[in-house]
């Protein structure tokens, strides 16, 4: 594919039937050579007006034929991703003959991903799995089956790969350990949406003891097909999509583009096959770096964590927007200072709300109180996964110097991720 030419293709039709693009583009030459000559999008920006979808400016033609998912939130404050049906078609395709690289003739898979309430990752994954070019078999069960019954499932048909969301398998796992269960059956775990740490692959080891554990891909509602997940990924690897997209990786102070191995920048995708949705340098929010020099084909990178300006931050199957979060502080305790720490105990995400009042006194106690209902009345999932010791919520009061600053710019991070990424220490090419 001569991906210049796509690209030229897709912003000349972006600024001429979007009203964002027209605004976005509006200093840009009609002609351009390099993705670095456009502007990378704020999500703010690009996000504004999406709650009517007929009005929305980023959309390229009227909302007619489309499948709409949910990108994050609820169904009310969530964001909506679009795409037209042939766009559908492409990402499944790309993204399904990935797979086979996962994938082998005959394999059985228990696909526990969630379904329903414009979730996209259970239909994902079942078009998916249709376009693997290698013969196997797909027992879509979503993620809300029993665990009894899944168990005595995966004995009886013989299942011998089971996909889903890390906070899925590990809550399976803990139920297999209870019950001093172990399913040697079992030979692969693929696993999407948040990243798995060495203490979670510890427990699961300990029920799927002869299972190796690799990401299906990497893939979001909003941006696509990121990255493909080969066996020669290390966990928190992948391999761009030649022809789906391009990625790039930015300093995420100055804007420039990263080519050396083992520096982490902001990941930006440019996707190749959306039309009505147009993405062009778009931040999906994570963190990377490359593993491979410049020029390699299907370049790999690793993810390292979620940027400190993301949009949604994924901690196990929960989904947190921290503009919606920083609302609820400000209306609770009328601060505009807090900061998100996600940090990991064993097997454990430790979710920290940290705010910061104009002074410390013993009514403090009391918005942090109520701050914590008021999380979890906005996500309940908290409960759910607090009860299976897969979650702890904290909210401290604290002062302004406490609150983490960037060490280059100084500037306040909202959301900081402590948790240590598979191969974080790895920087070779």
């Amino acid at each position: 594919m001569n991906t210049r030419f796509e690209l030229q293709e897709l912003v000349t039709f972006a600024r001429q039937h979007s009203g964002f693009y027209a605004s976005h583009f509006a200093d840009i030459p009609p002609h351009i050579s390099s993705l670095e000559q456009l502007p990378v999008i704020d999500p703010v920006e690009y996000w504004k007006g999406s709650h009517d979808l007929d009005q929305w400016p980023v959309l390229t033609a009227p909302l007619n034929d489309a499948l709409v998912f949910k990108t994050g939130g609820t169904t009310s404050a969530g964001r909506f991703s679009l795409f037209r049906r042939e766009e559908w078609q492409t990402l499944v395709t790309d993204f399904g003959r990935s797979l086979g690289a996962q994938l082998s003739a005959g394999d059985r898979i228990a696909n526990l991903f969630f379904a329903g309430d414009l979730y996209a990752s259970f239909i994902f994954t079942h078009d998916a799995l249709a376009q693997v070019e290698t013969e196997i078999v797909e027992f879509p069960f979503t993620g809300h089956i029993d665990s009894n019954l899944l168990a005595d499932a995966i004995g009886r048909h013989r299942i011998n790969v089971l996909a889903g969301i890390p906070a899925h398998l590990l809550s399976f796992a803990a139920w297999l350990e209870q019950n001093d269960r172990s399913l040697e059956g079992v030979t692969a775990l693929l696993y999407a949406g948040e990243s798995l740490f060495d203490a979670q692959l510890h427990r699961l080891e300990r029920v799927f003891p002869n299972a190796r554990v690799a990401s299906i891909g990497y893939a979001s509602v909003d941006a696509g097909f990121i990255g493909a997940s080969h066996r020669d990924c290390a966990l928190g690897e992948h391999r761009a999509p030649e022809g789906h997209g391009v990625l790039e990786i930015l300093d995420e102070q100055t804007g420039e583009v990263i080519e050396e191995c083992g520096r982490i920048g902001r990941l930006v995708m440019t996707n190749l096959t959306r039309r009505l949705m147009p993405l062009i340098r778009y931040p999906v929010g994570d963190r990377a770096c490359w593993r491979e020099l410049p020029g390699t084909s299907r370049r790999k990178f690793a993810l390292m964590g979620r940027c400190a300006d993301s949009l949604r931050v994924r901690v196990g199957i929960l989904t947190l927007l921290p503009q919606t979060i920083g609302e609820t502080v400000r209306r609770i305790t009328g601060s505009d200072d807090w900061q998100l720490v996600i940090e990991q105990d064993g097997a454990m995400d430790i979710l920290s709300l940290h705010w910061a009042p104009d002074a410390l006194t013993p009514a403090n106690a009391e918005a942090d109180c109520t701050l914590h209902s008021a999380l979890i009345k906005d996500y309940p999932l908290i409960e759910q996964l607090s009860a299976d010791h897969l979650l702890t919520l904290r909210i401290r009061c604290c002062t302004v110097q406490e609150l983490a600053r960037h060490p280059r710019s100084g500037k306040r991070q909202r959301v900081l991720d402590r948790r240590v990424y598979n191969g974080s220490g790895q920087e070779r090419c």
